[in-house]
């Protein structure tokens, strides 16, 4: 544990969020179970665990009581929607668990497993992204469902189960990896048929930033809960990097932070984009933490924890910290029809303080400011 005082921009980012929205629902249309209360969330649980400050936990306790009844149901959400990011919540239902015991979490985690036993998948056996994309892998979904299933798997299952959640990775990156840049595309329809994607390869026009982003932490998440001693570790170490070498080759230099549209930063209308360099530093840092990056990387980190400062963070005049240039949401298909080109992706949103961002930079802060700067 470190001293309160070295979480400098993750812990001010938690206090503005908790000044913000005691309730992280309340803004959320419907009240709706939603992913992006996983991604805040686990951010508090990191820097809960850094600081030992209680307060941390218990934000992430009141927030998910809202959802969580003593039954065991989980309000707003339904199994047969067959949706992956339904699964992201319950990293932080795992953690409360663990924490207090409490029967009611440990139904809902095993509902939301449940789930992860009847999803329906490709022919290889990877994960539909939801029922309503039918035969679709996109990247998000490896950071909301792997992370889940490792640590259910690790805590109430049977170990050869991380087997299926390796090699969710190993195909996705198979099927979306562009051989050319080591970019992986958004997403791939394995039938072929979709809009948005090429008839021949099945693969979406574009590398969205974002997606790359949830890729990089659901698996480097996902390498810090499966045995170092499993048969896939290595491999997925390896991709981890390769990666990461692809996302270092379209960085921008200057800032040091990342487009929305990752190879395209001179385009008109492109920009730099939050969520993304967020994801990314987090996990360089936290894969430098793991061992599985080397001393250069280290460096690395620091550059994009500076950029990412610099490029996208301001503060109110009363010491509540922002999170500039984030796009709100951005998918494929769907009933908006999004087609995946390079103008669909500058045309969504761009606003601040978006839950996915925020979260993703307390977790790049806390993994910079936990360790990296604080053996300095």
């Amino acid at each position: 544990m470190v001293q309160t005082e070295t979480l400098q921009w993750a812990q001010k980012m938690a206090d503005s969020v908790m000044v913000r929205t005691p309730f992280l629902f309340e803004k959320a249309y419907n009240q709706k179970w939603s992913y992006d209360y996983g991604v805040v969330l686990k951010g508090f649980e990191l820097v809960w665990k850094l600081t030992g400050d209680r307060k941390y936990f218990d934000y992430m306790k009141k927030n998910m009581d809202f959802f969580i009844n003593e039954d065991g149901n989980i309000r707003g959400y339904d199994l047969d929607h067959f949706n992956i990011d339904h699964i992201n919540n319950g990293k932080v239902l795992l953690t409360i668990y663990k924490e207090t015991k409490e029967e009611r979490y440990k139904k809902a985690i095993d509902l939301l497993r449940e789930q992860l036993s009847l999803h329906p998948r490709t022919s290889e056996m990877v994960f539909w992204h939801k029922k309503i994309y039918p035969y679709q892998i996109w990247l998000d979904g490896l950071y909301m469902g792997a992370p889940f299933y490792a640590e259910y798997v690790r805590e109430f299952g049977d170990a050869v189960e991380f087997s299926d959640i390796t090699k969710q990775f190993l195909l996705c990156a198979k099927n979306t990896e562009d051989p050319k840049t080591g970019l992986l595309y958004h997403a791939f329809d394995e039938k072929r048929v979709q809009p948005w994607c090429d008839p021949k390869t099945g693969l979406s026009k574009n590398f969205w930033g974002r997606s790359m982003g949830w890729f990089v932490m659901g698996l480097v998440d996902t390498l810090d809960i499966i045995p170092n001693t499993h048969p896939d570790y290595p491999a997925l170490c390896s991709l981890l990097e390769k990666v990461l070498i692809a996302l270092n080759n379209v960085q921008d230099k200057d800032s040091g932070v990342w487009y929305q549209v990752l190879d395209q930063g001179g385009r008109k209308g492109n920009y730099l984009e939050a969520s993304a360099s967020a994801m990314i530093l987090y996990g360089i840092a936290k894969g430098v933490r793991l061992n599985i990056l080397g001393e250069k990387w280290q460096d690395e980190a620091k550059k994009v924890y500076e950029g990412v400062i610099t490029e996208f963070i301001t503060v109110t005049q009363e010491g509540l910290v922002n999170l500039n240039k984030t796009c709100q949401v951005a998918g494929l298909g769907g009933a908006d029809q999004r087609d995946g080109t390079f103008e669909y992706y500058i045309s969504e949103p761009i606003i601040t303080n978006d839950q996915k961002g925020v979260g993703a930079f307390i977790l790049a802060a806390a993994e910079m400011e936990g360790t990296i700067l604080s053996s300095i």
